[in-house]
């Protein structure tokens, strides 16, 4: 068993998804650093840039910086076919733009929805975020005090501006703020998550059983949803431990990671991250049997047929809720038949506070990016639906904070 993690910084950006407008500006050049810096911190971006701001920095900088194509017209087609914006106001966690030029926050102040980023700002159910840059006497003229003033009313954030030279010529009130105290704003607004100071521990990922020092027991198992899951907790603001079997999966930003091989280690691993645990979701495929001899050297093919005798492993869950009968307790299911019927049965004899339940085999759930899945509790439930696993990771996390705040 071996421990690593990654380079934490105190403060997370991990798993968040954030629209990043571009107004037309000298600033804007400033804006693809700021890309950099979310980015860095384990963000989402999708940089939507109007106009004006093509004008100053091409949009292929932006798609270099944030891996996604960006969006500049509402009259895309490709990307409007399904109502694109709206898709896309829904998607985002928060909306900042930067630089948020005089004409932009004009416009904002009126309700405009006549370009992609106004139109977005107005759909988000998010916050969102204005930096402002100009030219010293735009900041100082009174309409664009008054327009600030009114958008602050309507829970618009205002970051900045910063004061110095500006590319005029003239010095004073108006620059752009450095993407870094952008940046440090995004991370201290999303810092108090409804998990934050709460211990988690996920555990995800298949693990093997050794016959021989060449072969192995395992399962399909990917880790996709359990890495998934891991991430959006920590998005949440959760202190995350994330228990990995044997996967090629990258750790979640912000996620203390711990690899392990079988369900013995595994176990071991648990009890561990499990004494200073506040929510423990057992997310991993664990193998159920396992040989109950190794070889200590290869098993030669000769006999016509090889028979192994198996016996069980232990049950992590069921391990952990002996020792902790008031930690707050998520199991997963992946079942073929019979869904609720048998994630109910394990709800109830392992004592969960909810389990996560999927149907697997014949094309569903393995080596997919997309899946399905129910969650269930005493006399409760609910659909999540099917999405990508990044998404319904997401939608879970938020029910198991939500029904955690309601115990605790």
């Amino acid at each position: 068993m071996s421990a690593s993690s990654t380079n934490s910084p105190p403060l997370r950006l991990a798993g968040r998804r954030i629209v990043l407008g571009v107004t037309g500006g000298i600033a804007a050049y400033k804006a693809a650093e700021l890309a950099r810096r979310l980015k860095e911190m384990g963000a989402e971006i999708q940089v939507v840039m109007t106009e004006g701001a093509q004008q100053f920095v091409a949009p292929r900088t932006f798609q270099a910086l944030s891996g996604r194509s960006v969006r500049t017209t509402l009259w895309d087609e490709a990307a409007e076919a399904a109502m694109g914006h709206i898709e896309l106001a829904r998607w985002a966690d928060a909306v900042v733009v930067a630089p948020a030029s005089a004409d932009f926050l004009a416009r904002l102040v009126q309700g405009r929805a006549d370009d992609l980023l106004t139109t977005l700002c107005l759909a988000s159910a998010g916050p969102v975020f204005v930096a402002p840059a100009m030219n010293q006497k735009m900041w100082a003229h009174k309409a664009t005090r008054e327009n600030l003033a009114v958008l602050k009313k309507r829970g618009v954030r205002q970051l900045g501006p910063g004061s110095g030279d500006q590319a005029c010529g003239e010095v004073g009130p108006g620059r752009m703020f450095e993407p870094l105290a952008i940046r440090d704003a995004l991370v201290a607004h999303f810092s108090h998550g409804p998990l934050s100071n709460v211990n988690v521990v996920v555990t995800a990922g298949p693990t093997r059983e050794p016959l021989d020092p060449v072969r192995v027991f395992t399962n399909r198992s990917s880790g996709k949803m359990g890495f998934a899951v891991a991430g959006a907790l920590a998005g949440l603001g959760g202190t995350v431990t994330l228990i990995a079997g044997p996967t090629t999966q990258a750790t979640p930003r912000g996620v203390h990671r711990v690899d392990v091989e079988t369900a013995a280690d595994m176990l071991k691993a648990s009890r561990v991250a499990a004494r200073t645990a506040d929510i423990f979701v057992g997310a991993a495929a664990v193998a159920d049997y396992r040989p109950k001899k190794t070889a200590s050297a290869k098993i030669k093919k000769k006999a016509p047929v090889l028979s192994v005798l198996m016996e069980r492993t232990p049950d992590i869950l069921l391990a952990v809720r002996q020792r902790h009968p008031k930690l707050f307790l998520v199991g997963f299911a992946a079942e073929t038949e019979k869904l609720e019927y048998h994630a109910r049965q394990k709800l109830a004899s392992k004592k969960l506070d909810l389990i996560a339940a999927n149907l697997v085999g014949h094309g569903r759930a393995f080596d997919r990016d997309e899946n399905t899945l129910r969650v269930y509790w005493t006399r409760g439930g609910r659909a999540l639906g099917t999405a990508s696993k990044t998404d319904l990771a997401r939608r879970l996390a938020t029910l198991i904070a939500g029904r955690y705040r309601k115990k605790s």
